[in-house]
């Protein structure tokens, strides 16, 4: 009598459902460049904000701060206000771009030949939903890291929202943007 497989009457594993890829990474780099790709809304842009663009920027030899559009969300400024103001407050800072895209921040970053996604973390909150998403991106693009540089204590109670939401009842907000922001939101907040 033939020994009985252990595998009978056993079903066999289904492969997981594929998950949609990006397309890869272009095949020419920029001279080795190491990309760092810091996506955002950066509306406005705070002190937390540029704390984390100045750390990248050590780390990488091309940085770029990419703004995303999002049509259905509303903004206190417009992207090229937002551009405008980073270029300034980064001008001193010569690997720092700043670019906006619509879409996956993953395909921009694929698109611009990136080396990782910095994601800055202030509480565990932002490191659920942000491990969330790098282990999308990495299924979305295997080339593609993701790097958490935690918030300096200084500002991690320093959120976009939050900053809107003080100047929009008449509150300081020196301490959470820079002069140059501060001013504009005063401009916007006065008209509004």
């Amino acid at each position: 009598m033939a020994a009985r497989s252990s595998q009978a009457g056993k079903k066999k594993p289904t492969a997981p459902k594929a998950t949609p890829k990006v397309a890869p990474r272009p095949t020419v780099k920029l001279d080795g460049q190491r990309t760092g790709i810091y996506a955002g809304s950066f509306d406005p842009v705070t002190y937390g904000h540029l704390d984390i663009i100045s750390r990248a920027a050590k780390i990488f030899d091309r940085m770029i701060v990419a703004i995303g559009v999002n049509q259905t969300k509303p903004a206190m400024f417009s992207v090229e206000s937002r551009i405008e103001m980073i270029r300034e407050l980064c001008r001193d800072q010569p690997n720092v771009e700043v670019s906006s895209f619509s879409g996956l921040a993953v395909a921009f970053a694929v698109e611009c030949g990136g080396t990782a996604l910095i994601r800055g973390l202030r509480t565990e909150m932002d490191f659920i939903y942000e491990m969330q998403m790098a282990l999308m991106n990495r299924s979305l693009s295997g080339d593609l890291e993701t790097i958490f540089i935690p918030t300096s204590q200084t500002y991690g109670h320093v959120s976009s929202t939050l900053v809107k939401e003080v100047a929009t009842y008449g509150g300081d907000v020196s301490s959470l943007v820079p002069p140059l922001v501060a001013r504009k939101i005063a401009e916007k907040t006065r008209k509004g």
